[in-house]
């Protein structure tokens, strides 16, 4: 009985597999039309961009700055993986910019409990398409009596809210965590290479001339094993529409192909590959977010709980919110 339910649950996934290389090989035909009929346009600047990726206009793009930088990943067990690749962030001021596809301002300072500005750290869509694994907001407090004599409230980094989005599922799970240093239990998928056990180590400092995030993973078993880490620099920009379409110009599809070719190798050098959790247990999320309960019972500094993750808001300082997966990952 157990054989035959075993062959079953074999022939299940390996439908199950098929369908989604079907839809994968169906959403990038489509893509490839999309953003081949956007770049014209974009060439040949005669017809109206309507699908501009930030939705700015005229002056309202002075609140983006612009970065670029490099992204880096090394995995050190059980199989030694590392690369590296080229990136663009745009830097998006939530209260001088129309809204992106994102929290607004106004949502973010409700979840931080902060009364700044609010920064959002992410990778534009381009030519009709997203594709952004991370994403950033810097929420800051303006507390009276910080800067000198005869200067105004000076703003300061009080709170960060991550916004992680898995590939290819376009699951979503976004969470506060403290800028500087902080750690969660893991709560999402964001991997066939990697379950979902271990705490995020998340490094974060305010940007300026210079960005900086790392993420490093820290498993029960395999221990320090995983780092992820952006450094960008600040570049000269533009105001123009045309010039920030430009810039971003296919900078979610080169990170797409990276995502896809570098788990092509880890498939080719034998690491082990595992089915997304929730085929296993629909209670996967509450798995997390009980992991996240015993870290935060078991560590703390400063009198302070450590990230809470789940699928609501929890009380106290810590927030957490997933987003399921779409068609036909759902």
């Amino acid at each position: 009985m157990n054989v035959w339910l075993a062959l079953l649950q074999a022939s299940v996934a390996q439908r199950r597999i098929r369908m989604e290389v079907v839809y994968l090989l169906c959403s990038a035909i489509s893509t490839f039309l999309t953003s081949s009929l956007l770049s014209l346009a974009l060439a040949i600047r005669s017809i109206p961009l309507c699908f501009s990726y930030l939705r700015f206009h005229g002056d309202r793009n002075a609140a983006v700055l612009l970065y670029e930088g490099r992204v880096r990943h090394a995995r050190r067990r059980p199989v030694k993986h590392a690369f590296e690749y080229s990136v663009r962030y745009a830097l998006i001021d939530l209260d001088g910019a129309p809204q992106p596809s994102h929290l607004s301002a106004e949502r973010a300072r409700e979840i931080a409990r902060t009364n700044g500005p609010v920064f959002l750290l992410t990778m534009p869509e381009s030519v009709g398409y997203e594709q952004n694994p991370l994403s950033v907001y810097y929420c800051y407090d303006v507390e009276e009596g910080k800067g000198g004599e005869g200067d105004g409230p000076t703003p300061s980094l009080k709170m960060c809210i991550a916004e992680v989005t898995n590939t290819p599922w376009g699951e979503r799970v976004s969470f506060t965590f403290s800028p500087g240093s902080d750690v969660a239990a893991k709560p999402l998928h964001v991997s066939p290479f990697m379950d979902m056990q271990g705490n995020w180590h998340m490094f974060a400092d305010a940007p300026g001339e210079d960005l900086s995030l790392v993420i490093s993973v820290q498993h029960p078993t395999l221990g320090n094993y995983f780092t992820a880490s952006l450094r960008a620099k600040r570049v000269q920009s533009s105001s123009s529409s045309v010039f920030l379409e430009k810039f971003f110009w296919l900078m979610p599809h080169k990170v797409a192909v990276w995502i896809y070719w570098q788990a092509f190798k880890l498939w080719w050098k034998n690491t082990k590959f595992l089915d997304h959790p929730k085929y296993a247990s629909s209670r996967y999320k509450d798995d997390a977010a009980r992991r996240d309960r015993e870290l935060r019972s078991g560590s703390s500094r400063q009198g302070e709980d450590l990230p809470n993750c789940s699928v609501n808001m929890f009380p106290r300082d810590r927030w957490c919110e997933w987003r399921e997966a779409p068609w036909p990952w759902s």
